[in-house]
């Protein structure tokens, strides 16, 4: 790597430790520049678990107090990004399970199957309209490991199920996206 290059990546690294070390300490000026920094991603995550965009944003703000509130617990280990993301997904989580909206089969049956892949055919709001049309237990699931990399023992803990449910959610979830994905191509070539 060209020395120039690594330079740049070091400033970097270290613009963003002073910037949480400034947040820390409640500057408000560095508190806001990492909101605007990342409320745009994080207002994605938060929409990807909860339909509303509204009641997202609301759980997103709340997840970002979370984040000032503790950001003296961030260890500088692996990625700050990943970190706020972390709190985004976990009060999501909360917020469907105050909602009550969250309900499991428990269905230990499932099957491991390769989910086709779709070209890139379908608008982005076309294949959140899919996921959104999940139940959300499906929904829940189908984020976490497809979307977040959780493996099933992970889901399973963090939503307090069973692994085996984790893993039939994910298979009902892929087949229903399936069918979908099906009737959409249908209708787009007039096959139905």
């Amino acid at each position: 790597m060209p020395l120039h290059l690594f330079m740049k990546v070091i400033n970097l690294h270290q613009e963003e430790n002073e910037l949480i070390l400034l947040a820390v300490e409640n500057n408000r000026q560095a508190q806001q520049q990492i909101y605007t920094q990342f409320s745009p991603k994080m207002l994605s995550v938060c929409r990807q678990y909860i339909k509303d965009i509204h009641q997202a944003e609301d759980v997103m703000i709340t997840a970002f107090m979370k984040v000032f509130t503790n950001l003296q617990n961030f260890q500088h280990k692996g990625s700050f990004e990943g970190w706020i993301r972390r709190i985004m997904v976990n009060e999501c989580i909360s917020f469907i399970r105050v909602e009550k909206k969250l309900k499991y089969v428990e269905d230990e049956t499932y099957f491991e199957e390769s989910f086709n892949n779709t070209e890139s055919q379908f608008a982005i709001a076309d294949i959140q309209f899919l996921i959104d049309s999940l139940p959300v237990g499906y929904k829940m699931v189908f984020n976490l490991y497809a979307i977040e990399g959780f493996k099933h023992h992970e889901i399973a803990s963090m939503l307090g199920i069973k692994e085996g449910t984790s893993k039939s959610q994910l298979s009902h979830a892929r087949k229903m996206l399936q069918a979908q994905i099906n009737t959409l191509k249908n209708y787009e070539y007039g096959t139905e």
